[in-house]
């Protein structure tokens, strides 16, 4: 063994036993032998004369690597040395037979890589240098089975090195595959499917598995051969023979059946396709999937005979000829059955779609009208594979009823199978209703019969059929119960399942009646099984806690669709859920019971929509309102008395129970409009009033704890919509409570807050406003730079992401403030300190803030504030000294000017233009009310600052004062966009 070969070894060593120090040294080696200019002549002597796969691995590998890398530097005679060596050594020579013989007897991983550096030099050599390459190949198979396998490998790796279009190909490699391929079908590949079928009827009986591999290479040529080649008298007899024959192997069988597939799937024009899809006579393995699904016959046959459907249905689409639609459809008629049993009984193969190829048989439907008895039974068909497709696979029962990990993982893989079929389901609904709804009734009917709950996935499936139809049904049929819906709805509101128990089946029954209420809101008598329905133990009482959460959400939809006709049921409807309610406000929320959005609030909600209408009786109204807030409040104020007594094991779930009660008062109210609590009752009003004034003490006995605050802050959103300016009273303790320990975060919802009052109240709130506005102003100018956020690694903190936000949410705050009337607030006494920071803030964001939504706002507050503070051209005292000058000279040449000569305002962007428009619109308000003294300083000063030139300077002047805002903004466009080209990007605005 020399220093190579020790290499070699060495450097293959998986196992671990070689010192890392020592396999680096031999890599290195390796690779310094490969840069040798002789290193193909040594490796073609250690194939001859090695044993060792390692060495002839890795010699081979290296020979393709010369041949690939460097075959434009070789000589001929060291090419022609290639040539000879490597033919030989396939065994397509009879110069040593006994060197070849090692290879041919040797591992499959040996004998692949051989074949590709024939297959590399095939890529350089053939046709216009190695012209008889596969000519020369031929003889030689009457060596053997040997031969005959390496013969399948150089064609195997062909296909996958340079011709098969399942690999991505440079476009050098399609021209070299092109060449090659047109070269084989003018010189050999005639002789080379002779070889074939020769082989095959030689081998047949005593080497099936060669015959196979053989038929496997067949079958990846088919696609690009002349297909008279194998679809003839001669060699298609041959395949069905073998396909259907008793006793045969089924690898040879599967094989045949995939010659036979290549060749139904070959691409060519509808009519010579539809004649070659007649003549195959496609019913003669329909008996075949039969068998035991998991065998590779079944498998192949599977996939042989939705390939054939799929070209069927192909040609029904694209053929023109009504003889020619006959066929086809005739063709699809009898190989239908069998592709159903094949969806629902077998393995399909991965490259078939059912739902594609269903959808697009559906299709074909849409024009016929009536459906012909054969296409009903296919209908009926493809709702059986639909129903089959999407059941629950019952193994995952347990894990779907705990909601498990695993549950969680199959439910959403299920949700997402299942959109396209449902998808199909409502085409299929569309295309013949009638058949679809009888097959949803039969469906739960059976599911109904259903004596245990063993049929779980079953009685699912039927009502996700009912559930998914809908969306093919217009409102109009729904209410009026079209079709068989005056059945189907009244059968699933009355009925209960034997498996109600089941998560899934409890969930689909809810969510199925809430997608037909629009046939109960028409139908008031079913009104009492319904709401049985959702009240006894299918739904909010159900033992299952994510259905009971569900169901309460559903339940509070359902009583927004119904309302006013449910007043006669209020009565049952509280009785039936005061264990609920009870026990919502007294669980121990610090487990995970509530986790997610459905926290058991839907419940209050729906029940405030009951008792909040004006249908209700006053006195029955105030009853029930005071029969739920009286307790709640209760338990705030007790938990309030023991807040500074408690441990810091209690606080958590204390917090936790006041967080939910918040949530239920807050849900509640949401059913009480503003005028009924104000106006035609205002007693209920009081009740709501006392709560907010409960309500309000958590924040001084919970100063600091963030989600009380946020609660509390979210129920004084809804009473401000609830109770309307008679919540005034509440405002100053209430804002100055959530001022005094805000952070950051609770900044944006205090601002947020004041922003809904503001645009509710207008002037009103001007008091409250004034007298908070300046504490809001020095806590926010203390902490948000002036000059935009840093950039760069280490600055998109948590931190520095909510003081964005709150940057934001500021600049609506003062957009809201100015454009409601309220400018005022800014100059009051004690705000005035803030108004030059506020100015250069807004200044700085209106020329530079990335987002220009964020700057077209502050332009907006700008030009409020001119129209509000300046006191026309004519002069008089100024309202506020020093800002026209400020306006004139700072903001108009830096945001109207500077701004948009920068490169970077792009008037390609639509968000761009629009924040164009405003500047546009401030100078106009500018000359209106400062008049020449604008027109002057803009011309004289900020022009001349950025080059314009006199002309234009001029134009400018008199489209100003057109007073056409339509021209001006269109000239100024063209202004700006000419200075730029002036500037060739070489002046930078500050």
């Amino acid at each position: 063994m020399d220093d190579l070969e020790k290499a070699v070894l060495i450097s293959f060593d998986e196992m671990g036993t070689v010192d890392s120090a020592l396999k680096s040294q031999a890599v290195a080696f390796c690779q310094q032998m490969k840069e040798s200019p002789t290193v193909g002549r040594v490796c073609i002597e250690k194939l001859v004369f090695c044993k060792l796969v390692q060495v002839q691995f890795w010699c081979l590998q290296t020979v393709q690597e010369v041949i690939s890398g460097r075959y434009s530097l070789l000589s001929l005679e060291e090419k022609d040395f290639f040539r000879k060596s490597v033919f030989s050594l396939c065994g397509f020579d009879g110069v040593d037979d006994e060197n070849a013989a090692r290879f041919l007897d040797g591992p499959a991983f040996i004998k692949n890589k051989l074949a590709q550096v024939l297959v590399t030099l095939i890529y350089f050599e053939y046709p216009l240098v190695w012209s008889s390459v596969f000519v020369d190949l031929l003889p030689q198979l009457s060596k053997g089975a040997r031969v005959i396998d390496m013969f399948c490998r150089v064609l195997n790796a062909l296909d996958d090195e340079l011709i098969s279009l399942d690999y991505t190909r440079t476009a050098d490699e399609m021209v070299v595959a092109t060449r090659v391929k047109d070269a084989m079908r003018q010189q050999c590949i005639g002789q080379i499917v002779r070889v074939w079928y020769d082989i095959v009827c030689m081998y047949r009986n005593t080497d099936q598995e060669l015959c196979s591999g053989v038929l496997d290479t067949m079958r990846r040529y088919i696609s690009w051969i002349d297909i008279g080649l194998v679809m003839n008298d001669i060699f298609m007899p041959l395949l069905f023979e073998l396909i259907l024959v008793d006793g045969g192997s089924e690898q040879l069988r599967g094989a045949a059946c995939s010659c036979v597939l290549a060749v139904v799937s070959k691409r060519m024009e509808p009519q010579p396709k539809l004649n070659i899809l007649q003549g195959i006579q496609i019913e003669r393995v329909f008996g075949l999937v039969t068998g035991d699904s998991d065998s590779e016959l079944v498998s192949k046959a599977a996939a042989l005979i939705t390939g054939f459907a799929v070209e069927v249905l192909d040609c029904n689409r694209r053929v023109s000829t009504e003889d020619a639609k006959r066929v086809s459809t005739d063709l699809l008629n009898e190989v239908l059955p069998s592709v159903f049993y094949v969806m629902q009984n077998c393995e399909v193969d991965a490259t078939f779609s059912i739902v594609q190829f269903l959808s697009g048989y559906v299709t074909t439907m849409k024009s016929l009208s009536p459906l012909t008895e054969k296409q009903l039974l296919h209908v009926r068909q493809i709702l059986e594979v639909i129903r089959s497709q999407i059941r629950y696979d019952p193994a995952y029962r347990g894990n779907l009823d705990t909601l498990d990990k695993i549950g969680r993982e199959e439910e959403d893989r299920m949700v997402e199978f299942r959109k396209d079929l449902f998808v199909l389901l409502c085409n299929v609904g569309r295309v013949a209703p009638e058949v679809t709804q009888v097959f949803i009734r039969n469906a739960l009917n059976s599911a109904v019969a259903s004596s245990s709950d063993v049929n779980v996935e079953e009685v699912e499936a039927a009502l996700s059929l009912l559930h998914a139809i809908r969306e093919s049904l217009s409102d109009e049929s729904i209410r009026n119960g079209s079709g068989l819906l005056s059945e189907l709805v009244p059968m699933l509101i009355s009925t209960r399942f034997p498996c109600h128990s089941s998560r899934l089946v409890a969930l689909m029954y809810l969510e199925t009646i809430t997608r037909y209420m629009k046939f109960v809101m028409e139908n008031t008598q079913y009104i009492p099984m319904v709401l049985t329905a959702f009240l006894d133990d299918r739904g909010i009482h159900h033992q299952n806690l994510h259905v009971s959460r569900r169901a309460s959400y559903l339940f509070m939809r359902v009583v927004k669709l119904l309302k006013a006709k449910l007043v006669p049921f209020i009565e049952k409807i509280l009785q039936s859920l005061q264990d609920t309610v009870s026990h919502f406000t007294s669980m121990d929320f610090t487990s995970n019971q509530c986790s997610g959005a459905e926290d058991g609030s839907h419940i209050f909600e729906a029940i405030g929509i009951l008792i909040g209408m004006e249908d209700v009786p006053l006195e029955k109204q105030s009853e029930y309102l005071a029969s739920l807030l009286t307790p709640l409040c209760r338990q705030i104020e007790v938990l309030l008395m023991n807040a500074k007594i408690l441990n810091p094991e209690e606080s958590p779930a204390k917090v936790a129970n006041i967080q939910q009660i918040i949530m239920a008062i807050n849900a509640l109210s949401k059913g009480f409009s503003e005028r009924l609590v104000n106006a035609s009752r205002p007693s209920i009003g009081l009740m709501f009033k006392q709560t907010l004034d409960a309500l309000l003490q958590i924040l001084i006995a919970f100063p600091k704890i963030e989600p009380l605050r946020s609660k509390v802050t979210s129920f004084i959103h809804r009473m401000i919509d609830t109770l309307g300016a008679s919540v005034f009273p509440y405002l100053p303790k209430a804002l100055e409570q959530l001022l005094a320990e805000s952070e950051t975060k609770e900044m944006v919802g205090l601002l947020v807050l004041l922003n809904q009052l503001i645009c509710k109240f207008n002037t009103s709130v001007h008091g409250i406003l004034e007298e908070i506005f300046p504490a809001i102003a020095g806590r926010i100018f203390t902490v948000i730079p002036r000059n935009g956020f840093p950039s760069g690694p280490g600055t998109n903190t948590e931190e520095m992401r909510e003081l964005q936000e709150l940057q934001k949410t500021l600049y609506t705050f003062l957009h809201v403030i100015a454009t409601h009337g309220l400018s005022s607030i800014f100059l009051s006494t004690k705000s005035r300190a803030y108004l030059e920071p506020m100015m250069q803030l807004l200044l700085y964001t209106a020329c530079h803030h990335k987002d220009t939504v964020v700057r077209k706002a502050c332009v907006q507050i700008f030009i409020r504030l001119i129209k509000d503070w300046s006191v026309g051209p004519y002069g008089g005292e100024e309202k506020v000294p020093g800002f026209q000058c400020f306006v004139i000279e700072v903001f108009a040449t830096n945001c109207c000017l500077y701004s948009v000569l920068d490169k970077s305002f792009d008037f390609r962007d639509a968000n761009t233009l629009v924040l164009f428009g405003e500047i546009v619109m401030a100078q106009t308000i500018m000359y209106e009310k400062f008049g020449n003294e604008f027109l002057f300083h803009f011309v004289s000063k900020s022009f001349q600052s950025a080059h314009c030139p006199q002309d234009l300077a001029e134009q400018y002047c008199q489209k100003l004062q057109a007073a056409d805002i339509k021209a001006f903004r269109s000239f100024y466009q063209s202004l700006i966009e000419n200075l730029r080209g002036q500037q060739n990007g070489n002046l930078v605005f500050r």
